[in-house]
């Protein structure tokens, strides 16, 4: 008989407050009472109901409100969840409440949001971690909740306190599904930045981008962001991109998108969510991005990769 997978990523779906407390406090109490680690990394508001609710008994868990920490969610996996289970001691298992989909996020935001819960079991496969990500079925809608059927392998229906096997498991589908074509960038007008680049112009767009940022109201450090995920996504498109691409810059609700387009194809979906461990030698540059913007889109096929860049004005 095949052991059982010591990783374990149930979604909680709940209705209402009360449901949402009897799904997460007694997790959280039942690991403090274990003497493992727990984190809990919600939306502010969810965060403060649980804190509300355990008291002082929530001394030492970590709190993380997920609407900063986890905003772009391609920065959860490396800069939350592995962040907070790579740094306990081994032998005991890891807690964490992940609750990266809310009402709140745009159209824009949920395919990663999507794709990040699916991609959280093949990051943690054969770890000793249990995530229980809740989901709210009074406000999210039909597409968010049968994808959470899609990506958790267990589900605890609302109310009901117990797990069920998903029979609509399917990660690597909600992945594939979700790498869908970005609307096409702009292509021209004064607020529109584009341009192709080689090895030898990398300097030069790098500038061109940052100048360009500053134009568009960025200034500190969103726009030193944007220096830096220029530098490491035109390399990138360099060295594994077939070595040319092409670079757009422009304002859009609020932000400024910076997009690389080339030639290249991304085959590994965690690229960009490993943590670097300390002897690593390069491969930092995706990871560099995702924790940076404020959201990562990328699309990959065939005919090449589009990675979009979204940093707040």
């Amino acid at each position: 008989m095949e052991p059982a997978e010591p990783f374990v990523h149930p979604a909680l779906l709940y209705g209402d407050t009360r449901e949402y407390l009897a799904g997460t406090v007694p997790f959280v109490r039942a690991a403090l009472a274990a003497d493992e680690p727990v984190a809990v990394a919600v939306p502010g508001e969810n965060l403060r109901l649980i804190q509300d609710e355990l008291g002082t008994d929530g001394a030492d868990v970590r709190w993380l409100d997920m609407r900063e920490a986890g905003r772009n969610p391609g920065r959860i996996i490396p800069g939350v969840l592995r962040a907070f289970a790579d740094a306990q001691p081994p032998g005991r298992r890891v807690h964490i409440i992940g609750e990266p989909v809310w009402a709140g996020r745009s159209p824009v935001e949920y395919p990663a949001c999507a794709q990040h819960e699916a991609l959280i079991n093949a990051a943690f496969r054969g770890r000793e971690v249990t995530i229980l990500c809740p989901y709210d079925t009074a406000r999210l809608d039909e597409r968010a909740l049968a994808d959470a059927y899609a990506t958790h392998p267990v589900v605890i229906p609302a109310g009901s306190g117990a797990e069920h096997p998903s029979a609509a498991y399917d990660p690597d589908g909600v992945v594939a599904r979700y790498n869908e074509p970005l609307p096409p960038a702009p292509g021209a007008g004064p607020d529109v930045l584009q341009v192709a680049f080689d090895e030898d112009s990398l300097s030069a767009v790098r500038h061109l981008a940052t100048d360009h940022g500053a134009r568009l109201g960025l200034s500190g450090l969103a726009l030193e962001n944007l220096a830096l995920i220029t530098a490491e996504l035109t390399t990138n498109s360099v060295v594994h991109g077939g070595g040319t691409g092409v670079l757009t810059v422009w304002p859009e609700d609020g932000y400024v998108l910076c997009e690389v387009r080339d030639k290249g194809r991304l085959t590994d979906p965690l690229a960009g969510r490993r943590p670097a461990s300390r002897d690593q030698r390069g491969g930092r540059g995706l990871l560099m991005v995702n924790l940076l913007a404020d959201l990562v889109r990328t699309h990959t096929g065939a005919e090449g990769t589009t990675i979009r860049c979204h940093l707040r004005r």
